[in-house]
C-alpha cells in the first residue's frame, strides 16, 4: 500500500530554528541539540564530538602515514658505546592494522557528526511547528520503545565490523604488498606493490597453470559433492519414508550416525581405510581377487576417492532435510495419482522430486558454495596428494582453500594467499548475495 506523504510549506521567516540548529552542530555535535533545548543529549553528543576531535589530531595522522607507508625504520644494529644494541624499526602489519582501526572509529564518528546535523534540523523543524522536543527521558523511553532491536541488532552489526568486515579488508590490503616469509616483521619492512601478486598469479606460466586448474578441480569437487549427497540423501529418505518398511527409527538412526561422529575422527578413518598399500578395502579386495585400486596415490582416484568419502559424510544431513520435506507434501497428490494409475516412479518425478527441490534449492545452491570451500575433508583425507611437479606448492587434489593455506602457513607467500583469498570471497559473495535475493522472505521484504 502506497503511503501519502504531506509536504508542507513554510514562509522563510519561519525556517529560522531547522537552520540555526543544522547550522550550530555542523560547527560542533551537540550544539545544535543544546540551542534545541535538549541539554543533556547535546552535552553528550558534544563529548562524542571533543573525542572525535581529539582522536583526528592525535592519531589520524599516524593512522594514515601508517598506511601509506608501512613503516618507514627497519630493525637495525647500533653501535652503542663499543658494543652493538639491536634497535626495534616498525613493524609494518601492526601499523597496518592499528591504521585499519582508527579510520574506522574516524567514519564511525563522521556518521554521528552527519547524524547529529540531520537530528537537529529534524528537532528545529519541530520546533517551527510548535512542537515541544523530546526530553533526554522521553528520548530514552521512545529509544526503548521503538529502537530497541536496533540497539540490539548494533552489538553484533559492531562485531562484524572489527571481526569480518575488517579481517577481509586487511586481507585485500595484504595482496597489494610484498608480504612474504623473506620480508616478515619486524625484522623488515613490508612495501606496497600494487597488482604485482595479481600480475604473477595469473601472467607467469608456472602460477597460472597452477591457479586455473586448481580453480577447475574446485569447481568440478563443489559440484559432484553437492549432488552426490543431495541425491544419496533423497534415495535413502525415500527409502526410510517408504509404507510397510519394518524398524523405521532404527534405520533413521543407522543413517544419521556418520553425521553424528566428528568429521576429523570420521575423514581420518577413511583415510586409512583408503589406504592403498595396509587399508582393509583393498585387502578384501585381494582376497576377492580384485585387483588393488591406488586410492589415494593416483590423481584421478583421489579424487574420486575425496568425492566418495564426502558423500558418505554429507548425506545424513540431505536425508534429514527431506525427510521433514516429504511429510509436508499432501497425501491427497499421491491419492489423485493413484487414481490416475500413476507409477511409483512417476509420482516420483512428478511430484515428490519437484516439491523437494522448490524447498531444497536454496540449500543446494549453499551447500556448493560449503564444499567450494570445504577445507576440512581435503586437507585430512589426502593433504591436497598425489603431488603434481607442474603446480606451485599444489597437489592434484588441492582446491582454492587448502592450496591458500599451504601458501600462507607452509611457504610463507601471504601476499599471493591473499590474492587467491579476494577470489574465493569474490566467488562466495556473489553465489550467497545471489541466493539470498532469490529466497522468499527477501521478495516479501522487498514488496512490503
Amino acid at each position: 500500500m502506497q503511503q501519502l506523504a504531506i509536504k508542507r510549506e513554510y514562509p522563510e521567516h519561519s525556517r529560522k530554528f531547522r537552520k540555526k540548529a543544522a547550522l550550530l552542530s555542523a560547527l560542533a555535535m551537540g550544539l545544535g541539540q543544546i540551542y534545541n533545548r535538549q541539554y543533556t543529549k547535546g552535552i553528550l553528543m558534544f563529548a562524542v564530538y571533543v573525542y572525535g576531535i581529539f582522536t583526528a589530531v592525535t592519531s589520524l595522522p599516524h593512522a594514515l602515514w601508517a598506511l601509506a607507508t608501512l613503516g618507514e625504520t627497519e630493525t637495525h644494529l647500533q653501535k652503542v658505546g663499543r658494543l652493538y644494541k639491536q634497535v626495534m624499526g616498525d613493524h609494518s602489519i601492526f601499523l597496518m592494522i592499528e591504521g585499519l582501526i582508527t579510520v574506522f572509529i574516524m567514519l564511525v564518528l563522521v556518521w554521528l557528526y552527519i547524524a547529529g546535523i540531520k537530528d537537529a534540523y529534524r528537532t528545529g523543524k519541530l520546533r517551527e511547528e510548535g512542537i515541544q522536543p523530546n526530553t533526554f527521558k522521553q528520548t530514552l523511553r521512545f529509544v526503548a520503545a521503538y529502537r530497541f532491536p536496533h540497539i540490539v541488532l548494533a552489538i553484533p552489526m559492531l562485531g562484524i565490523v572489527f571481526f569480518t568486515v575488517m579481517p577481509i579488508i586487511f586481507m585485500i590490503l595484504v595482496a597489494f604488498t610484498n608480504f612474504t616469509r623473506d620480508t616478515m616483521p619486524p625484522a623488515h619492512l613490508i612495501n606496497w606493490e600494487g597488482l604485482q601478486a595479481f600480475k604473477e598469479i595469473l601472467r607467469i606460466k608456472a602460477w597460472s597453470h597452477t591457479f586455473y586448474s586448481v580453480t577447475l578441480w574446485t569447481f568440478i569437487w563443489a559440484f559432484f559433492a553437492t549432488i552426490t549427497g543431495y541425491f544419496g540423501g533423497f534415495a535413502a529418505a525415500l527409502l526410510v519414508q517408504q509404507k510397510g518398511i519394518r524398524f523405521r527409527s532404527f534405520w533413521r538412526t543407522a543413517f544419521i550416525l556418520p553425521f553424528a561422529i566428528p568429521m576429523f575422527v570420521s575423514t581420518l578413518i577413511l583415510r586409512n581405510i583408503f589406504n592403498g598399500q595396509f587399508g582393509p578395502v583393498n585387502q578384501y579386495l585381494g582376497m576377492l581377487g580384485i585387483a588393488k585400486a591406488p586410492w589415494l596415490s593416483d590423481p584421478l582416484w583421489a579424487k574420486i576417492t575425496l568425492i566418495l568419502a564426502n558423500f558418505w559424510l554429507s548425506f545424513p544431513v540431505s536425508m534429514l532435510m527431506i525427510i521433514g520435506i516429504l511429510s509436508t507434501i499432501p497425501k491427497d497428490m499421491y491419492e489423485a495419482a493413484d487414481i490416475d494409475g500413476a507409477s511409483g516412479f512417476q509420482k516420483t518425478r512428478l511430484i515428490t522430486f519437484p516439491m523437494v527441490m522448490f524447498s531444497m534449492a536454496p540449500l543446494i545452491i549453499m551447500q556448493f558454495v560449503g564444499n567450494i570451500n570445504n577445507f576440512n575433508i581435503v586437507y585430512l583425507l589426502t593433504n591436497g596428494k598425489p603431488l603434481n611437479g607442474d603446480f606451485q606448492f599444489a597437489g592434484h587434489t588441492d582446491i582454492l582453500i587448502t592450496w591458500l593455506f599451504k601458501l600462507s602457513m607452509e611457504q610463507g607467500k601471504y601476499n599471493y594467499a591473499s590474492v587467491i583469498g579476494i577470489f574465493i570471497f569474490i566467488v562466495l559473495s556473489a553465489f550467497a548475495i545471489w541466493n539470498v535475493r532469490r529466497t522468499k522472505a527477501f521478495k516479501e521484504e522487498e514488496a512490503s
